[in-house]
């Protein structure tokens, strides 16, 4: 029996999620967003005034599901540039993707990846920028049904702040290859 350990972080302790809630236009689709990564999961938690941040663990059993696994590359780009434009394609087929997240989604680079204004090859070389952080995401009932819920325990106000000041680190050191890059293609 295939299992892989899964992690979300949120605002509140996730034990059924929902895969209707996301939007049909993020990387890879309508569905729920976990990460293999517990300290990525963990380092992108953030504060909420009155509220606590929950880390939430699962197991998903892969047994019996459809599980399309990307690395960077072109069917990795095609996939999130056709889910972002409203282009519906393949990716109703799995009830399980499992691939690297997008830079531009956890980085602020204003959509320029996958606006149309750049080509194929330089949307392409953007995205391959900086590190490379691993998302899951379910897109169907039945990987739902398959996910259990193992436990979540709240994040310490001063564990959200240190994770931040890595992020905003490391966020810099995106912005500046990001920019490289870009000026390397003009």
């Amino acid at each position: 029996m295939e299992k892989i350990a899964l992690y979300h972080t949120g605002f509140t302790q996730i034990r059924e999620p929902d895969i209707h809630i996301g939007r049909p236009n993020a990387d890879f689709g309508q569905g729920f967003y976990l990460s293999p990564d517990r300290e990525f999961s963990r380092r992108w938690a953030k504060p909420r005034r009155g509220q606590d941040t929950w880390l939430n663990a699962y197991e998903l059993t892969l047994d019996g599901l459809n599980v399309k696994r990307l690395s960077r590359g072109a069917e990795w780009y095609d996939l999130i540039y056709r889910n972002r434009n409203g282009l519906a394609g393949d990716g109703e087929a799995w009830d399980v993707i499992i691939g690297p997240i997008a830079n531009d989604t956890i980085y602020d680079t204003w959509g320029i990846s996958t606006s149309g204004l750049l080509s194929r090859e330089q949307s392409l070389a953007l995205l391959m920028v900086g590190p490379e952080y691993e998302q899951a995401v379910l897109r169907t009932e039945r990987a739902a049904s398959q996910l259990r819920f193992v436990s979540a325990r709240v994040l310490p106000e001063a564990e959200i702040a240190r994770c931040r000041e890595l992020v905003r680190r490391e966020e810099d050191e995106y912005q500046r290859q990001f920019a490289a890059a870009m000026e390397r293609m003009l």
